[in-house]
């Protein structure tokens, strides 16, 4: 009987260890949050292209990805700027517990535009619902789509082959 006891002891202790928070990935909750992520050259919301993830850790160093990522609202030129909501788990961090996120943006070739300052929360899941991005505030990005400037090796490589034709033309 002892023994038992002493097993099923050990298997709640190993699932209390991988106990892991939930948070509500969603810059806009009505009451709550309201954190709408525009360009900073424009001041239009952030749309279609643009994904975004959420970044955390206990103490707030090593930040680590949490998964999964969401895009952007494009309903409207109201909406956007705001992401599609989903739940994220926090690993390694039981519910009732601080986590401290950032929340990133990534442009459609995966380059981050920009990103939130850090926040600290209090996870919700298991029993507990979700908990929202209460802290989150509003911050621009970069719009990315400046001029596309070719490497130094391709500009070289371009000016050979032009020597070449000119040598080639003379001869």
């Amino acid at each position: 009987m002892k023994k038992l006891i002493l097993a099923v002891a050990a298997v709640m202790v190993s699932v209390a260890a991988f106990a892991q928070g939930q948070v509500t990935f969603n810059n806009r909750v009505a009451g709550v949050v309201d954190a709408r992520v525009t360009f900073a050259d424009t001041g239009q919301g952030v749309g279609a292209g643009y994904t975004a993830q959420l970044f955390g850790s206990a103490d707030g160093a090593n930040l680590s990805a949490l998964n999964p990522t969401t895009t952007f609202r494009t309903s409207s030129a109201a909406a956007q700027g705001y992401v599609n909501g989903v739940v994220v788990d926090v690993p390694g961090i039981a519910p009732g517990l601080k986590a401290t996120l950032v929340m990133r943006v990534f442009d459609s070739t995966s380059t981050k535009v920009g990103e939130s300052l850090p926040f600290t929360i209090t996870l919700g899941g298991g029993t507990l619902p979700p908990a929202n991005l209460e802290g989150l505030a509003a911050f621009t990005v970069t719009s990315g789509g400046g001029p596309v400037i070719p490497e130094p090796s391709t500009i070289a490589l371009a000016a050979l082959g032009i020597g070449a034709l000119l040598i080639r033309r003379r001869k």
